[in-house]
């Protein structure tokens, strides 16, 4: 076994234990490495599992590389349909979750158009309240039916609420009760870009049949399209052809439709076709049940009374809430004591004194950031796999999702990458290593309350 290939079967381990079986078996399992004169080559089967690879788990695979001391080598992709000589052994199969249990379960989780949804945001993991309880109702009503009850169904709130949560149950229910149907999720972010690409390239026809031939069309932040005249012309004919068909759309944004103040008046007409509903921040009882509800599926025990200090004094959104009880948890499995009302009160500090201070840019935020690991702007937002660099733009990229209400995609464009999935996968990240690393756990917590107090 050449060192290429030790490296590779390592960084598997590592892919392994943070992807689901479905998405395991239907992008890495037939993957090889063949023989290459110092660059790490991998087979795949088809151009399919290539573009899949590429475009949603190729950040995973660099960081999973550096991980195992492989950072500085050259990846390649090339695409053999014929079997290679070598061959990775499949791994074993992960304990099975409520998620991904059933005879058809694996393929459930798989996007057939080349997203993938977030296992954690299904119907039974989302919080019902007052707040959210009729977009809840509106959302599974659709997921029931899909194109009978509300077609479009419009969901807005400010950030952090669950409207991407919603979206994403109902993706799950739908491809657990229909399995034969289409589904696809992307936020308008991804649909801009894939607008722009298809226009540079001449491909226009391959977007219109990715768009249309789909039974649900879930468009996340659907305000974004506001940006482009062009996008709004495709959009407007993609969403006559699939309600013409009688397919399902379901779209969010953090406003309704008429305060997109650049929204053509004939999409604004066509989003009142279904159902406009809101969520609203929510009341005390419903924010103590979400961090209950997140503690027990972390297997995170904290005390009672500190969840309800923490619902008390994190109002906003769910966002800075779930964000507070990451770190809560992530002190009590460091130190390997109980946190108390007291404790917890010193722990977030900086969040319980948000009035304190300026809240710098998103520019000097990365600044900041920058400084703070000893590196430049340019260097943040490089492409480098430097393992020090990947570090500090993981953990500021965490901190941007924790104290700013940017969308995972305006996060990657601040840093230079064009795919949001490395945003998602860094902050899943390092919420895991705040309890593993201490080390983590306060360069989080620094760079949190600099940022806070805007210094």
């Amino acid at each position: 076994m050449d060192d290429t290939e030790s490296l590779w079967t390592a960084a598997a381990q590592l892919l392994r234990a943070q992807v689901s079986d479905a998405v395991w078996l239907s992008t890495f399992n037939d993957v090889a490495v063949v023989p290459a004169n110092g660059a790490m080559v991998l087979a795949v089967p088809s151009s399919a599992a290539r573009e899949r690879l590429e475009g949603r788990y190729l950040p995973m695979v660099h960081d999973a590389l550096a991980e195992v001391g492989g950072g500085h080598i050259e990846l390649r992709l090339e695409v053999r349909t014929a079997p290679s000589e070598r061959t990775l052994e499949p791994l074993p199969a992960r304990p099975s979750t409520t998620e991904r249990s059933g005879p058809r379960a694996e393929a459930h989780n798989v996007d057939r158009t080349g997203e993938v949804l977030n296992q954690a945001y299904t119907f039974e993991n989302f919080v019902v309240g007052t707040s959210n309880r009729f977009a809840h109702a509106a959302a599974l009503g659709v997921a029931e039916t899909p194109a009978r009850a509300y077609n479009p169904l419009f969901i807005y709130s400010v950030p952090g609420l669950g409207k991407t949560h919603l979206l994403h149950a109902i993706g799950h229910y739908v491809r657990q009760n229909y399995p034969l149907q289409m589904v696809r999720y992307v936020t308008a972010e991804t649909f801009l870009n894939d607008y722009i690409d298809a226009v540079r390239t001449g491909t226009t026809p391959n977007l219109r049949k990715r768009y249309r031939e789909v039974d649900v069309l879930l468009i996340d932040d659907i305000q974004v399209i506001e940006r482009s005249e062009g996008l709004q012309e495709e959009f407007f004919h993609t969403f006559n052809s699939l309600h013409g068909a009688n397919k399902q759309i379901v779209i969010s944004s953090d406003r309704t439709p008429d305060a997109m103040q650049t929204l053509e008046d004939r999409l604004r007409g066509r989003f009142r076709w279904g159902l406009i509903t809101d969520i609203q921040p929510p009341d005390i009882e419903t924010r103590i049940a979400i961090l209950r509800n997140k503690s027990e599926r972390d297997n995170t025990l904290i005390a009672p009374e500190v969840l309800e200090f923490i619902a008390t004094h994190v109002t906003s959104n769910i966002r800075e809430l779930e964000g507070a009880l990451i770190r809560i948890a992530a002190y009590q499995s460091l130190n390997r004591v109980p946190v108390t009302v007291p404790l917890a009160e010193r722990v977030l500090a900086d969040l319980l004194n948000q009035g304190s201070g300026r809240m710098l840019t998103p520019a000097a935020m990365l600044e900041l950031i920058a400084g703070y690991f000893g590196f430049t702007v340019e260097a943040l937002t490089s492409k480098s796999r430097q393992r020090p660099l990947v570090s500090a733009r993981q953990v500021g990229m965490y901190v941007f999702r924790e104290l700013t209400d940017l969308s995972y995609p305006a996060i990657a464009r601040l840093f230079g990458k064009q795919d949001h999935t490395t945003v998602i996968h860094a902050v899943d990240k390092i919420s895991r290593l705040m309890r593993e690393r201490q080390q983590v756990y306060d360069q989080v917590t620094e760079l949190s309350a600099r940022i806070k107090s805007g210094r």
